[in-house]
């Protein structure tokens, strides 16, 4: 009775978060109404036993990526709007085809589990001897330990191929010479010198 409960508060916050989020004319708000629902989805995640993945949404998206798009916001002069507030067709068109096909399988979706008479527990595999965040470790590194290395080559290709684009030879750049300075020798990195008395070094 009371998950039930959760469910219900967790998913009617989170369904208004994100029309607060779509519907919302200040960039600003709309950032936190996006937070406001990514910790309702955590929420539900805990719900139904996945704590890790809901820990990992508020670190990862609630800490990370939430707080990036605050720091842009506060970079960009939003008191400059369009002077006629219209969109154009293209855009409202492509609205709602993509609003329509997502309702389109949130209905499928609810009516194969009303008519299957199933419950969201069924299709979470738990076991109560074996942690949450043990099984996710035993699923994605034996069945899907390829992908999961294929997945990591991606990203450190994607990384060094970002750093190899923005690198750039800049003139008068002191740069190391890491042969030249484990090659010399004292004579060349000390000189001992002995100043005259009331003189000092020059």
């Amino acid at each position: 009775m009371i998950a039930d409960i959760l469910f219900f508060m967790f998913a009617s916050i989170l369904l208004a978060g994100s029309l607060g989020v779509v519907l919302s004319k200040n960039p600003m708000y709309s950032v936190l109404f996006l937070v406001l629902s990514f910790f309702n989805a955590a929420g539900l995640f805990l719900l139904i036993g996945a704590e890790f993945l809901g820990l990992l949404l508020m670190m990862v998206y609630v800490g990370a990526i939430a707080v990036m798009f605050l720091f842009v916001l506060m970079t960009v002069d939003m008191t400059q709007q369009d002077d006629d507030g219209k969109r154009s067709p293209l855009f409202v068109t492509l609205v709602l085809v993509t609003g329509g096909v997502l309702l389109f399988e949130i209905i499928i979706s609810i009516l194969a589990g009303v008519a299957s008479n199933t419950r969201l527990s069924e299709f979470v595999a738990t076991q109560s001897d074996v942690q949450n965040i043990v099984q996710l470790g035993q699923v994605l590194f034996t069945n899907y330990v390829y992908p999961f290395i294929a997945v990591s080559m991606i990203l450190l290709v994607g990384m060094v191929g970002a750093i190899v684009l923005t690198h750039r030879k800049r003139e008068g750049a002191l740069k190391q010479d890491i042969s030249e300075q484990i090659g010399r020798t004292r004579e060349e990195s000390i000189e001992i010198v002995t100043p005259s008395l009331g003189k000092g070094i020059s």
